[in-house]
């Protein structure tokens, strides 16, 4: 794709994302924020942190992509809160280590997920349900496929973080250290007899090389963080379920989640959204000339 098209094609994004001006103000100190990252990134050489920054710019046009070829409309409270969420998970999350110095951060993000996860798949079987005369499902059931959605990503970005672990030999699935133990793996008899041990204080790992490694306690790899992971994924995908089942029975306007609730954008709307964009494009296009 020539390089004027693609910067065109992002400069037009930028304007959608301007037709809101809460959610572009927020988007740009966003930006700002992104862009001082990547700068910071370069200059130390932590390019893994250059390659992380210019792909939260990428996501953060997503939503006004999205919105402009699904022709929906995604509101201005889901759409702060997915800039704030890709902000909080990729910027300060990976590049400034939030998972490691601030306890709890990797929870209420996995916790924010499985709300921001249920609240998509609410909104698409919801526009699957308003777009099809042959369908008309109960509010029962699009919130039970919405929790459903929720907890099957939840589950697949478990996979993720197990795979990268695996092959790549990160550390995405976060150990933890234990005290107390308890497995069939230790009965000598192999006889499937449970053996625990407790008070575990120190744990010894030793390499074929010889090399030994002391801990305090004993390590568990991985799981303890996936099952905590899992459970507030759940909490988050309930709590949305809970409220976008009220707002869908209900069918009440003007609360706040309706915030959180994607419709099919009118033809009207559409077609308005479009001639203030080909006019933004058209100022530009006209300061561009004079300057």
């Amino acid at each position: 794709m020539p390089k004027g098209k693609l910067q065109s094609i992002i400069r037009r994004l930028k304007n959608r994302i301007a037709l809101n001006r809460r959610t572009f103000i927020l988007y740009s100190v966003l930006r700002v924020l992104v862009l001082v990252t990547l700068i910071r990134c370069i200059m130390t050489q932590r390019w893994e942190g250059v390659a992380i920054s210019i792909l939260v710019l990428v996501l953060f046009l997503v939503p006004s992509l999205v919105e402009g070829m699904a022709r929906i409309e995604i509101p201005g409270l889901f759409q702060a809160i997915i800039y704030s969420f890709i902000f909080a998970a990729e910027i300060l999350g990976e590049i400034d280590h939030y998972y490691v110095l601030i306890p709890g951060w990797d929870t209420i993000l996995h916790t924010l997920n499985g709300f921001l996860c249920a609240a998509i798949g609410f909104s698409l079987v919801d526009l699957l349900n308003r777009s099809s005369k042959n369908v008309n499902l109960s509010p029962v059931y699009v919130t039970l496929v919405a929790f459903c959605f929720s907890m099957t990503i939840g589950v697949l970005w478990e996979f993720v973080e197990f795979g990268f672990d695996t092959f790549f030999g990160m550390d995405m699935q976060k150990d933890t250290f234990v005290t107390n133990i308890s497995s069939v793996a230790l009965d000598p008899a192999n006889e499937g007899d449970r053996i625990q041990i407790n008070d575990i204080a120190t744990t010894t790992i030793t390499t074929a090389t010889g090399e030994a490694t002391t801990i305090n306690g004993y390590l568990d790899i991985g799981l303890i963080d996936t099952m905590k992971d899992l459970l507030v994924n759940f909490a988050g995908a309930l709590v949305f379920s809970v409220v976008g089942y009220r707002h869908l029975k209900k069918n009440e306007s003007g609360n706040w989640a309706e915030g959180l609730h994607v419709k099919p954008m009118p033809v009207e709307q559409y077609q308005e959204d479009e001639r203030k964009l080909d006019d933004m494009e058209a100022k530009r296009e006209d300061r561009r000339r004079r300057t």
